[in-house]
């Protein structure tokens, strides 16, 4: 005889398969050990158990098991990597982060923590790598500070060298006082990014065959202080750091126009920058950056949020 399931019982089953939407485990938020952590990036592979979290700070690396609360130091801090920003993963077991102020973009091997590569940038005046995005061949970086958009060449055996591979000069996409150029997705086939730039608020979309760049129609509205973004199917997540909220853009078939829906939040974020998908949830970093510097107290632990898209 079949023994029936309490509804609690139902619940919590369902729960921990990853079903009705909710967190693995129940885990609502998870926790980064230290107190001055100030995390920005976050990388988690469709699939996977795993993500990874940057300390700005330090360069300090979390991973982190979903379902489970507390996360562990991953990469302790050294000397080359003075921070950890923005983030991505791949299936040859690689961990991409951006340098910020240094230039540099770090590869790391998940499996045994060892430093693979460090991708270089020509000197300048100022910049500030920032976030990545991962195509079938390549891995892109912004840079908050200077107008150029790097490339690095990637295959299953490895990662080749940065190359300045669009300059922005001249083009839709005009660099302005401030922080410029921040969260950037893809397309699945690897023809189509899509950046954001922070002051301003618009969106943009690069077309790789060509490099055109091209300002995406947000019939007048912006996205201010857009930071990470996330790109599922149709719909573009774009996190407004500064504001708390997510917003849900909707796009169209060719990615030149976007529609901006009902903005989201969360009672657990905390001047959020940086997202994950995990199914129909997401992992957002609470970076309170607002409560960074001299007489602010951030509030511990720093936390990675775990939320359902809406």
């Amino acid at each position: 005889m079949k023994k029936l399931l309490t509804a609690a019982a139902l619940t919590a089953t369902l729960a921990a398969c990853g079903v009705l939407g909710l967190p693995p485990g129940g885990v609502t938020s998870y926790t980064l050990p230290g107190n001055a952590v100030f995390p920005e990036g976050i990388a988690h592979l469709a699939g996977s158990n795993t993500f990874y979290v940057g300390s700005t700070t330090d360069g300090t690396v979390f991973r982190g098991t979903l379902g489970q609360k507390d996360t562990q130091v991953f990469l302790p801090p050294v000397a080359e990597r003075p921070t950890a920003v923005g983030m991505k993963v791949d299936a040859q077991n690689r961990l991409y982060i951006a340098g910020g102020g240094s230039g540099k973009l770090f590869v790391y091997d998940t499996v045994s923590g060892s430093l693979l590569k460090t991708l270089t940038t020509p000197a300048a005046p100022a910049t500030f790598l920032n976030d990545i995005t991962l195509t079938p061949d390549a891995a892109y970086v912004t840079d908050s500070q200077r107008p150029v958009l790097f490339r690095a060449a990637r295959t299953a055996s490895g990662v080749g060298d940065m190359e300045a591979w669009l300059d922005f000069t001249g083009t839709a996409l005009q660099y302005q006082t401030g922080f410029n150029l921040n969260g950037i997705a893809s397309t699945p086939d690897g023809m189509t990014l899509i950046v954001v730039q922070s002051n301003t608020g618009k969106l943009f979309r690069i077309t790789v065959a060509d490099r055109s760049v091209t300002e995406i129609n947000l019939s007048g509205q912006t996205v201010k202080n857009g930071d990470g973004i996330l790109l599922d199917g149709q719909t573009l997540y774009v996190v407004r750091n500064a504001d708390v909220i997510i917003v849900p853009v909707t796009m169209s078939a060719d990615f030149s126009r976007g529609t901006l829906g009902t903005p989201f939040s969360d009672p657990t974020l905390r001047f959020p920058t940086t997202i994950a998908q995990q199914g129909k949830r997401l992992l957002v970093v609470n970076a309170q950056f607002d409560k960074r510097g001299p007489g602010l107290t951030p509030e511990l632990p720093f936390t990675v949020s775990d939320i359902a898209i809406r």
